[in-house]
């Protein structure tokens, strides 16, 4: 059958002769134009179907190689941003700075600034990091951020020149965190010679007093600062500095020194184990500690020294068994020593007294007390320098004063003069790194003094 006819005939004209002409033209031309634009879509089509293919195929390789699909997804950011971070937080209006001021509490400051009080709450309830905010002090200054609601998004303090407390919310909570501010640690060295006092030497020779009273405690097991010390007199130092942003914030740890005492030298270096206690000790390993501190209070001079003397009370010649120290009315007095107390109690002429054990050999004497120290009793077992009691004139005094006795095998010992036991020695298992790391500094300090004298003789 020959199909051609039907596709040609022109059904719709074929009952108008006149028209097949025209129609027979336009026909063409539609048939173009038709078969142009279907030969376009055509082509879109197919271009359209090889880039879908060529995505099925992609998405099918990985299939096969991993078993499945890896989508890229965003992180979230944490809500927790470092101090930094947070202080850069929002723009300049979203935060207020408060100052305190006499009498103020955070929880003032918040009333002021009509901030949220349950927000004060849920911050003081995080508990020891925020304890410090209990604790604050006229002229420092915090910095709170807010939302358009006065609700609290950020706190910011400055708990010292070194630390910073940040607070933050975290959803319908808060979290703390501390900044610490890094340090730099100097080493710095002196060498001074007595001529009025350790103090005056001390400043000449560019040392603050802190250092100066450091070099008193560590050589004061072996050396009465009150008494012993003499024109002439001199010590080396050799101890940090602490710097922050290049400015000088305070010092730090003695590392070395020497002192030269009525021509006796002393030295003591600072060693940090492994197990990380600090302590000092003589060039081989001796502690400076002593088992027994030299004066077990801090005094103002000496009123009655060991020995025969005049009973400024009964007025007759006696045995003064101790040593009398006047100080003011109350100054605290410090156990001589770790030990039990024996006795507790007023003694007729001692008035207040405490006795203390120290072990089986030693023991010592404190008397006159205005007052015990609250849990002291007879049975206590106190440290040394631990404090037992308060200067006073009770008993047979004069004037408020300690009498203080020291006591070997119960024989009494003139405390001034008596050869003190040392402390516990350097661990045996850290001597030999201890012998090498003082050598090293006995070298460093025995340079100093040789510039010193060199710069200071004419």
């Amino acid at each position: 059958m020959n199909y051609k006819s039907f596709f040609n005939k022109d059904y719709k004209n074929a009952g108008h002769p006149a028209l097949n002409p025209i129609m027979t033209r336009l026909k063409r031309r539609h048939v173009l134009i038709v078969a142009s634009i279907a030969g376009v879509c055509a082509m879109i089509v197919t271009f359209a179907s090889l880039d879908v293919s060529a995505k099925k195929h992609d998405v099918s390789a990985t299939l096969n190689q991993t078993g499945q699909i890896t989508l890229p997804l965003a992180i979230p950011k944490s809500s927790e941003l470092t101090l930094t971070e947070a202080l850069q937080e929002g723009t300049p209006e979203d935060w207020l700075t408060a100052e305190v001021k006499k009498g103020d509490s955070l929880s003032a400051i918040f009333f002021r600034h009509d901030l949220n009080a349950s927000d004060l709450h849920q911050i003081m309830s995080l508990g020891k990091d925020t304890k410090c905010l209990t604790l604050v002090r006229p002229g420092q200054h915090f910095r709170i951020r807010v939302n358009s609601a006065n609700e609290v998004q950020a706190l910011h303090y400055d708990i010292s020149r070194l630390e910073s407390l940040l607070v933050q919310r975290d959803g319908d909570h808060f979290v703390a965190q501390r900044e610490y501010k890094s340090v730099e640690i100097r080493t710095q060295h002196a060498t001074a010679k007595i001529k009025s006092s350790l103090f005056e030497a001390g400043r000449e020779a560019g040392l603050s007093d802190s250092i100066t009273m450091d070099i008193a405690h560590i050589f004061g097991w072996d050396i009465d600062f009150g008494l012993d010390i003499r024109d002439g007199d001199q010590f080396t130092v050799v101890y940090e500095e602490k710097y922050l942003a290049g400015s000088k914030i305070g010092d730090g740890s003695i590392l070395g020194a020497e002192f030269i005492n009525q021509g006796v030298s002393y030295k003591a270096i600072r060693y940090t184990d492994a197990d990380d206690r600090s302590d000092y000790y003589s060039p081989e390993g001796l502690s400076m500690r002593k088992a027994f501190l030299r004066t077990p209070v801090d005094f103002f001079r000496i009123s009655s020294r060991f020995g025969k003397r005049k009973h400024p009370i009964l007025n007759n010649i006696r045995m003064h068994k101790g040593v009398d120290y006047a100080a003011a009315r109350g100054t605290p007095i410090k156990s001589a020593g770790d030990g039990k107390v024996i006795v507790k109690q007023h003694k007729n002429g001692y008035g207040r007294t405490i006795m203390i054990q120290h072990g089986g050999r030693y023991s010592t004497l404190y008397a006159h007390m205005q007052a015990y120290k609250s849990g002291i009793h007879v049975g206590k077992r106190v440290k040394q320098g631990q404090v037992i009691g308060y200067v006073g004139s009770s008993g047979r005094a004069t004037g408020p004063h300690l009498h203080y006795e020291f006591r070997v095998n119960g024989v009494h010992r003139n405390p001034l003069t008596i050869s003190l036991p040392h402390a516990k020695p350097i661990d045996k298992k850290f001597k030999s790194e201890f012998i090498t790391h003082a050598q090293a500094m006995m070298d460093k300090i025995n340079m100093f003094k040789e510039t010193y004298v060199a710069l200071n003789t004419p």
